[in-house]
């Protein structure tokens, strides 16, 4: 009597609670970046948005859904170990869904988890390392500016892109590329392990491949889309919950605080114009490297 009279006040679910997928949106250059009206995937940006996704109450699993064509080294590294250690401490699986790209570093980020999906168009690979700058000291000639550079310390005004190029500061750039390039191959190696189908000389040249000849490599675990394939695994009432950071949109765009009264831009915007107008080709010129 008792049971049938508690019955009527059980809460739906409560015994049996639905599944739950956290997803994190990986979508963006990696950089560590602030400032007015900037953006990028970041270490420091992710820590409350990993922390909170791999909290969650009954959490079946982590999603990333990347859509990067790459950027920081060290920021790829620090994200792909924080994500490691959360997945480890909270022992729950982390499924990667790539989306239009996951070249260069958004590869990196895809190899943090213990699967990897894309679709069959979408961009996956270039393993590899770049570094690209311009060349202003013809320029400065013409506009008849002199410039002055006072170091201490003889390589400190190495690749100065108003100096003209030293073979001697290419030679150390090289040097240092190959360090990063051999830990990414590591990385890969480690993470991929024998899921890897093709010789290194195939898959460690920078080049980048569809979804399905990435799947043929071994590069990715299968070809799907992030809803459907989290369905299959956990069935149709599995619940997904995005995490994103908080974040105003004032603040976003104008850099304004809680507290601003006033719509004047922050201070030193002005003078970082250019410096976001090459930042911004930058981040165009990664994107059109795939074709988006």
């Amino acid at each position: 009597m008792i049971r049938k009279h508690l019955e009527k006040w059980r809460v739906p679910g409560f015994r049996n609670p639905k599944p739950v997928v956290a997803v994190v949106r990986l979508s963006g250059i990696i950089a560590d970046r602030s400032g007015p009206g900037r953006s990028g995937i970041s270490a420091s940006g992710l820590v409350t948005v990993l922390e909170s996704a791999f909290k969650m109450p009954h959490l079946k699993a982590v999603a990333l859904a990347i859509n990067s064509p790459g950027g920081s080294p060290v920021q790829s590294s620090l994200i792909g170990q924080r994500i490691r250690t959360l997945a480890k401490e909270y022992d729950v699986p982390v499924i990667a869904f790539a989306e239009d790209v996951a070249a260069s570093g958004g590869y990196w980020l895809a190899c943090a988890a213990d699967e990897i999906y894309a679709d069959d168009s979408s961009v996956i690979g270039s393993i590899g390392v770049i570094s690209a700058g311009f060349g202003f000291q013809n320029a400065i000639k013409k506009l008849g500016v002199e410039r002055r550079v006072h170091t201490a310390g003889e390589m400190k005004s190495t690749l100065d892109p108003f100096l003209r190029e030293n073979p001697d500061d290419v030679d150390r750039l090289l040097e240092l590329q190959h360090d990063v390039f051999d830990s990414f191959k590591e990385m890969v190696r480690d993470r991929r392990k024998d899921k890897l189908k093709a010789p290194d000389e195939e898959l460690f040249t920078g080049a980048f491949w569809t979804g399905r000849r990435a799947l043929e490599l071994g590069l990715i675990d299968g070809i799907g889309e992030l809803t459907s394939v989290m369905r299959e695994r956990y069935g149709d009432k599995v619940q997904f919950r995005p995490v994103e950071q908080r974040q105003g949109w004032l603040k976003q765009k104008l850099g304004l605080g809680a507290n601003t009264k006033s719509w004047s831009l922050p201070q030193g915007a002005t003078s970082s114009i250019v410096e976001d107008v090459l930042v911004a080709i930058e981040e165009r010129g990664l994107w059109n490297k795939f074709g988006l």
